[in-house]
């Protein structure tokens, strides 16, 4: 049966962070519903992999390798990804880290990292592919925030931090570019099972406080995010702006 509101053939998506967990999870699912996706990272090997894995199920994939922390880097390589094949329809901004530590010890350095890393390369990656998507009328672009967006935990606070102000600027980019025929939405991830989890995941401490705390008494997993992004990039959203969906099972419900 076709659903042509969530079809994205034709599209083309540059998903950041894309050479495992989240990203790479994202980049499949707009694949199977007809993107053309591009994937991105730092790691060429790790993207190769990657790559690989989606031509492999018959996906149209290519790849661009830049630094997304770096405004320069961001400029030329999304240049070169629509100079070489087209308008980017649809960008995730996905690329991410995480450190955890007691903030009275937090070292300067690591919290500059998580700036750069989730804050300033959503601004610099989202302003440059929004420049020619607003000379076209249209675009698609999905910021991933988190649960962090709203809650706070012990050892985490830069983080939290990063991500509520991910959550903001997805609205300021409404306000600046719905006029212009953008939708501009984030995606707020619970606890999903990710290589950036892999250690709370091991811990059955942790597991269990979190299978407690969740309403759906277990993690995500990161299939378990395509839906929302498929509906974001399509059609079927054409009149959401500046929204946050919170794909968390229920922890946010529960403050």
């Amino acid at each position: 049966m076709d659903y042509p509101l969530f079809s994205l053939e034709g599209k083309r998506a540059l998903v950041t962070g894309s050479s495992q967990g989240i990203g790479l999870a994202l980049a499949k699912g707009l694949a199977e519903h007809g993107a053309a996706v591009v994937l991105n990272g730092r790691d060429p090997g790790k993207i190769d992999v990657a790559s690989s894995e989606l031509s492999a199920a018959g996906h149209k994939v290519t790849t661009a390798i830049f630094d997304v922390t770096s405004a320069e880097a961001v400029r030329n390589g999304t240049e070169a990804i629509e100079d070489r094949e087209g308008p980017i329809d649809i960008l995730i901004n996905n690329a991410g880290m995480q450190f955890r530590t007691p903030l009275e010890d937090f070292p300067v350095d690591r919290w500059e990292q998580l700036l750069t890393t989730n804050i300033s390369s959503v601004f610099y990656v989202g302003q440059a592919v929004a420049r020619r998507m607003i000379a076209r009328g249209r675009g698609k672009i999905i910021n991933i925030a988190s649960v962090q967006s709203e809650l706070a935990r012990p050892g985490i606070a830069p983080y939290t931090a990063t991500k509520g102000a991910v959550k903001n600027l997805t609205r300021g980019m409404c306000a600046d570019w719905a006029k212009h025929g953008l939708q501009i939405n984030a995606i707020a991830p619970g606890y999903f099972k990710t290589p950036l989890n892999q250690a709370l995941v091991d811990s059955a401490e942790f597991s269990g406080w979190l299978e407690k705390r969740t309403p759906a008494a277990r993690w995500g997993n990161v299939e378990e995010l395509v839906g929302a992004a498929v509906f974001l990039s399509s059609a079927a959203s054409s009149f959401v702006n500046g929204h946050t969906l919170y794909v968390d099972g229920g922890i946010t419900t529960c403050l």
